[in-house]
């Protein structure tokens, strides 16, 4: 396969890594970009998998959650510019779009285009997409939406970040839905903003992720010149030990708290549990960063004004 400039600059930005490891990586995987990350983080040149899939699109996320806190929803909204992603009359339209999102049946987004539109019935919802186009005069997509239905005592909690760059909404489990949860909801839901994990707990981390990362971290270890005369048994510890580390990065609870570094943030909602008089749990959350493995549409500026002027 044929590799490309396009190519080598979408796994570079995925990773980190300079052009000739990419374009080299690229060669070796026949151009398979999922392979060809995984080689470079084996070699030990990409850090991390954090640092894939491209924030690019312009939009916004936004959240709806019900009067009565029984239900929460959140969409994601692109556009092609960030000039009319902060827009009111785009603003007002998304949030229209998390409140439809929030009485929808859909399983789907082919499910959710169908539906009829609130606000007005005599149109579907991706109709009224196509006025908001005709409307704003840049075309706009709804991409994402997923919503909770609380069915136990606690309490949903929503937090935007950077005026709807990232959202998050968080369902915590608590037999006391006293007004703590709230404070304690948004704290969470900042630290999931920043940290980005990608599981609650390690009993959430599937068997399948654990033999990746395992299998990953062993051929980092075998191929790192320091490791060439350890035993196999010493560089069997070093892999159990670098893999708790990244436990610790994947899963929510174990996480050192942002706002006290001395917690981690299991300890932090333990504080706050003794404090309600009840367990807290958080029982799921789901976090949406706008444009998130999006590709970016490139633009001269200078071309587009020259454009203009002709």
């Amino acid at each position: 396969m044929a590799i490309t400039a396009a190519m080598v600059k979408e796994l570079r930005e995925m990773t980190g890594v300079g052009m000739m490891d990419c374009k080299k990586a690229l060669a070796e995987t026949d151009g398979d970009m999922e392979k060809a990350v995984e080689l470079l983080r084996e070699k030990g040149l990409a850090a991390s998998a954090k640092k894939a899939g491209r924030i690019a699109s312009e939009g916004m996320v936004e959240i709806y959650l019900s009067d009565d806190n029984k239900i929460g929803a959140i969409v994601e909204v692109n556009s092609e510019t960030d000039f009319v992603a902060k827009n009111q009359v785009f603003r007002d339209y998304v949030a229209a779009v998390a409140k439809q999102a929030s009485a929808s049946s859909a399983k789907d987004m082919d499910e959710f285009f169908a539906e009829k539109w609130n606000q007005d019935e005599q149109f579907t919802v991706k109709e009224a997409l196509s006025q908001q186009v005709a409307v704003i005069g840049e075309n706009l997509n709804i991409r994402r939406f997923e919503k909770y239905e609380k069915t136990g005592s606690g309490k949903l909690v929503s937090y935007i970040h950077g005026g709807g760059r990232i959202g998050v909404l968080i369902e915590l489990a608590c037999e006391k839905e006293a007004d703590a949860l709230v404070e304690l909801g948004k704290n969470v839901a900042m630290q999931i903003a920043a940290l980005n994990p990608k599981f609650i707990t390690e009993k959430d981390v599937p068997q399948d992720f654990i033999d990746k990362e395992t299998e990953i971290l062993t051929v980092q270890a075998k191929n790192d010149p320091k490791n060439a005369n350890k035993p196999d048994n010493i560089i069997e510890k070093m892999i159990v030990g670098r893999l708790k580390k990244e436990m610790k990065e994947f899963c929510l609870v174990e996480q050192p708290y942002v706002k006290d570094g001395d917690l981690t943030v299991q300890k932090y909602i333990d504080s706050v549990a003794k404090e309600v008089g009840a367990p807290i749990e958080i029982t799921r959350f789901v976090r949406f960063e706008t444009g998130e493995g999006m590709e970016k549409k490139e633009e001269n500026f200078a071309d587009e004004v020259a454009k203009a002027m002709n």
